[in-house]
């Protein structure tokens, strides 16, 4: 199984407080992937103060529950998962991605143009081969060519229709032309 990112946890704590507040249940198994182990030692403390708290006050009706502050185990559920979804900021986990991203990037065309002028290539040629190594690993390449060819049919439709607007609306994608 992949690792999950950050925004993988941060879409999945909102999917399963969603479900909680819907009255699904959400498996442990579920919660034990998300949540961090303090907030998992959080559901369980608060549980355990609940049931001291049942214990040590008997209230019999419905009111009487309500005033002595009884939970119930997914309205605990809900509180730990309503503050981790709280803690988090998506921009941040946003940001934080995206220089994920271009660290990976940034790494993986700097090791091929390395590797390919340590083996007596031309600048020029480095540079393309590490532009086809970004592209195998589907990343965008630094000299801003779209390899439309590994694309599928609906993508390749895409950049068509991309283009033709670009050209009709006059939009230059290369910054370099502008200074000539």
């Amino acid at each position: 199984m992949p690792k999950l990112t950050d925004a993988h946890i941060y879409e999945k704590l909102r999917e399963q407080l969603a479900d909680l507040k819907a009255g699904k249940e959400v498996e442990a198994r579920k919660m034990k992937t998300i949540l961090s182990d303090a907030q998992l030692k959080a559901i369980d403390d608060k549980w355990d103060k609940q049931q001291k708290l049942r214990a040590k006050v008997k209230a019999r009706t419905k009111q009487q529950q309500i005033d002595a502050g009884y939970k119930s185990k997914r309205e605990v559920q809900i509180e730990v998962y309503e503050k981790a979804v709280k803690d988090q900021n998506p921009l941040t986990i946003l940001q934080k991605e995206m220089h994920k991203a271009e660290v990976r990037r940034a790494k993986i065309f700097m090791d091929s143009y390395g590797n390919a002028r340590e083996d007596g290539k031309e600048k020029h040629q480095a540079e393309n081969i590490a532009n086809n190594d970004l592209t195998r690993a589907g990343l965008e390449r630094y000299d801003r060519q779209k390899m439309i060819q590994g694309l599928n049919k609906r993508d390749r439709e895409v950049f068509k229709l991309e283009e033709q607007l670009k050209k009709q609306l006059g939009i230059n994608d290369d910054e370099e032309e502008d200074y000539t």
